[in-house]
Parts: C-alpha cells; structure tokens; sequence
C-alpha cells in the first residue's frame, strides 16, 4: 500500500507537506498545481510552488514530491515540463481535476474530461518532453458533468503515457460535496493497465477500508482527511497491516511543536498578509479532530498582529510542556 498526500491549492502546500511528513506515514507528496499559459515559465515560478525542488525534490523529512503543471496546449505543457525536468521533480503530474471556474473557462482542469483526445495529446507531449526515467502521471476526476467519458479519459491518459492515474471519485458538477463515489473507480481500473490511485472523502480509518474495498485500490491519496488528522496516514498503515498493537496514536501534544513549526515556516516564508490566515485555516480543520484544537482556534481566532500570535504560538507550547511535567 502506498499512501499520497494530494495537491490542494491553497491548503497543502510546501509549508504543511513539511509538518505532515514529519508526522510520518506518507509515501510521496505532489505540489499545488502551477499553472501553464502560453509562456516559459521562469525557474522563480517552479520554486515558489514547489521550494522542494532545492533539496532533491525531497521535504525536510525525506519524503519525494512530484511537480502537478495544469493545462490544456500541447506544445505550452511539454516546453514548461521540459524546463521543469532540468530542475529534477521526482516526477511530473499533470492536473485533469481541477474544478475551479477560472481553471475551467480556459479548458483547464476538469474541463479536459470533455475531451478525451487532447488529454491523449497533453499527456503524450509531456512524456516525450521529459527524461524517459522521469514518470509522468495524471489525476482526474469522474468526468465534468457526469460520468459518461471516465474510462476514455483514463485509457487517453494511459495512451499517453501517464504511469499512473490518480482517480478523486466525484465528478467536476460534485465538487467537493459528500459523498466520494468510490464504487465507480473499479470500473476505470478495468479500463487500464497502470496503477489507480484512489481520492476523495477519506477522513478516517474506517473510511481508508471502505474506500480501499469498494474502489479495489490498494493506493490511496489522503487530502484535507490528512490536514485535519495528521496522524491519518500512520493510523491507516496499522490497520491494513493488521497490527495486533496499532501505532501510537498521533495526540495533541504531539502536533504542538508541529503547529509552532508550522507558525515559524509560515512567517519566514509567506507573505504578512497571508499568514494569520493560514495558522487559522489549519487549527479549523484540525479541530474535526482534536477538541484541543478548539480551544486554540477560539483563542486565535480573532488575532491579525503577527507578534501577539506569536506570543500565543510560544505560550501554547510553554502550557503543553507543563502539561507534560
């Protein structure tokens, strides 16, 4: 089994990559998806999204991270990968999920599982773009507005060239709305070759099985179920292997020194207007899980200065050590 932290703009970026690695129980990470027009884009734009890329393409913990361009021209999305490749991306994902409107108006994203064939052109470039050892793989959705094209999507990714596929069982209509159609995916990995990795809705362990059993997946990509309980990954990996002791649970005290990390790398390297915003957006989805994180998001949730939430940064981890005493 193998277990993915999924792109997710404007949430799992390289910041939380960092801190859900460090966690542990993830095998690969892929970035947010960079964007690809009609231009080259600079080295500078690789990086921002993916600082991975400085450090062998690797987190701090170790773990690989592969590089997700979006876009619809052929010729734009294998000149980009190709500059991208010089930088060595543990791999190259390409984006055919993305259900935002601004993504789709331009025929990116979702918008592609309209057209099965310039998927097949967009995947076909990309490979012959990059280093042969280099993978190339793809993420979809179920299909736009139903599911009527997801296996001619998915056999177009493989006839490209994508090794992999990465299938979220919902479709571009169901946005991120309950449930995850799992019981779909068996029927596109009847239609390829390559592995499929199932995504969509997995908050739990219980959901982990039942998503593993009724999509015949035994690869899963973990999105915002990981953000709001990083010890997801670890607690999964027991269950399916079966462990008479499961793992030590990820508690609240062992993610403190994960949120003042995390306050520390979003000062340093985000800009001060994003910041506040992004403690607080965490501390929301992790008290789904932690009553602890309640508390916390209560006490910060009103805070904009950036030093009186570091003051509160520092109080929260000198009153977790007390605690421990």
């Amino acid at each position: 089994m193998r277990l993915l932290l999924a792109p997710m703009e404007g949430l799992l970026d390289f910041v939380l990559r960092d801190v859900l690695t460090r966690v542990g129980g993830a095998d690969r990470c892929v970035s947010e998806f960079i964007r690809v027009t009609g231009t080259l884009l600079p080295d500078k734009v690789f990086l921002r999204t993916m600082p991975e890329l400085n450090n062998g393409s690797r987190t701090l913990a170790g773990v690989p991270v592969r590089a997700q361009l979006l876009g619809s021209d052929p010729d734009s999305m294998a000149a980009n990968a190709a500059n991208l490749a010089r930088l060595g991306p543990e791999g190259i994902d390409l984006n055919f999920g993305c259900p935002a409107k601004v993504v789709n108006r331009h025929g990116g994203g979702a918008a592609l599982l309209q057209d099965p064939e310039q998927i097949a052109r967009v995947v076909g470039a990309v490979r012959a773009a990059v280093p042969a050892a280099m993978p190339v793989s793809a993420k979809m959705r179920l299909g736009f507005n139903d599911t009527a094209l997801m296996t001619e999507c998915a056999q177009a990714m493989q006839a490209g060239g994508a090794c992999e596929i990465v299938v979220h069982a919902r479709t571009k209509l169901d946005g991120y709305r309950p449930p995850a159609y799992w019981e779909m995916i068996p029927r596109i990995r009847e239609s390829v070759t390559v592995p499929v990795v199932a995504n969509g809705e997995i908050w739990t362990v219980q959901e982990a099985l039942r998503c593993r059993e009724q999509s015949g997946c035994s690869d899963l990509m973990l999105g915002r179920g990981i953000v709001a309980d990083p010890g997801l990954a670890l607690a999964i990996r027991a269950a399916v292997e079966g462990e008479q002791t499961p793992a030590a649970e990820v508690c609240w005290s062992d993610l403190v020194p994960q949120v003042q990390r995390f306050w520390d790398m979003v000062c340093e390297d985000l800009e001060p207007r994003q910041r506040a915003g992004r403690l607080k957006q965490w501390l929301n989805l992790l008290r789904r899980r932690f009553p602890e994180a309640e508390q916390a998001y209560q006490e910060v949730r009103t805070q904009t200065d950036q030093r009186e939430i570091t003051l509160w940064v520092q109080a929260l981890a000198r009153r977790q050590e007390w605690a421990g005493l």
